[in-house]
């Protein structure tokens, strides 16, 4: 930040940009969000007048994505297969449950799975013939 830009800033605000410069892109990223949780906003970019947003050229590399939804398409032909399939991802499920997630695609079987959570349960689903969509 220019010298001159500094001056215009409070001592608590220069404090802070300061203290910004010192982080890792990472720890940026999470100070964003932290702030967009307690105050209910969001840091997203709003459009201008007559265009489209400017665009960033340091912009931080995109997170790898570490929870899915485990959303199943189409139940495919072999429904019985696809439906013990369900019942050993998702053990809590009665057979009736089981039986209507099948009938009602697309439907999500897992919220907020972690990655490897997710992915043997596609690979469970998809060897039982189901198609499946991790979102």
């Amino acid at each position: 930040m220019s010298d001159e830009k500094k001056e215009k800033l409070s001592k608590n605000l220069n404090e802070i940009v300061e203290t910004v410069e010192k982080l890792t892109v990472l720890e940026v990223a999470q100070l964003v969000k932290a702030l967009e949780d307690k105050f209910g906003v969001s840091a997203a970019p709003v459009a201008v007048a007559g265009g489209t947003t400017p665009a960033t050229t340091d912009a931080a590399p995109a997170e790898e994505k570490s929870e899915f939804n485990v959303v199943i398409t189409d139940a495919g032909t072999n429904k019985l297969g696809v439906i013990k399939a369900i019942r050993e991802v998702k053990t809590d499920l009665g057979l009736i449950e089981a039986k209507t997630m099948t009938e009602k695609v697309p439907t999500t079987l897992l919220e907020n799975a972690k990655k490897e959570v997710a992915e043997e349960a596609k690979k469970k689903l998809e060897e039982a013939g189901a198609k499946v969509e991790l979102q």
